[in-house]
């Protein structure tokens, strides 16, 4: 069986945010290789019929609220966008191309920074132009990371990603997928370790 966790996120997530911010550590502590996978909930929502939590009447009110209550308890920097949610396909895009180009580490980096500069400073991460620049700021030629994001391949790979990503069962973000077991939501860290610490739940 792959030991790896697989996280699944979308950069307009807030929990995927938070998910990002924490994750690492936890895979640490039990020794688990870490798989960064962004995917598009838009294109996961036309599939199940869901909207972000904030544009549903009633829950909507009461999700902005816990999402700023939860970064708080868990100490994450955090501002609510005045953009909510936005397109995140360049920046998912972009983390493919940094992957394949640099490696792992970088695109870790890259998908960090690409958070904080949406919920803690408020960037408009939907724009190329600032994605290629937050990228250059990390080490990246900008130039080829442009034309990367607007290429075939990387468009190709990222429908891919998030087609395969529904075809395992994922719906939302984060969603983590350990020893077979699904867990969807920030809130369902504590269950993940419980299966990572004992092998069961």
């Amino acid at each position: 069986m792959d030991s790896a966790i697989k996280f699944y996120f979308d950069f307009s997530s807030p929990y995927g945010y938070f998910a990002a911010m924490k994750i690492e550590a936890l895979a640490s502590n039990y020794g688990r290789r870490l798989e960064w996978h962004p995917i598009l909930l838009g294109v996961v929502f036309k599939t199940t019929g869901s909207v972000p939590l904030t544009q549903i009447p009633i829950k909507g009110n009461y999700a902005v609220h816990d999402i700023a209550r939860t970064a708080r308890f868990h100490g994450i920097p955090y501002q609510h966008p005045s953009v909510f949610p936005l397109a995140t396909q360049h920046a998912a895009r972009a983390m493919l191309w940094v992957r394949t180009t640099y490696g792992d580490n970088k695109a870790v980096e890259f998908a960090k920074a690409v958070y904080h500069a949406y919920f803690v400073s408020g960037a408009d991460v939907s724009q190329s132009d600032f994605i290629v620049q937050l990228a250059t700021s990390l080490g990246v030629d900008g130039c080829a990371l442009e034309a990367g994001m607007a290429g075939a391949p990387v468009k190709d790979q990222l429908r891919a990603e998030t087609a395969l990503a529904m075809e395992q069962g994922v719906f939302g973000s984060p969603f983590m997928i350990v020893d077979g077991e699904s867990f969807w939501g920030f809130d369902r860290f504590d269950q993940m370790e419980e299966l990572l610490k004992n092998g069961k739940i």
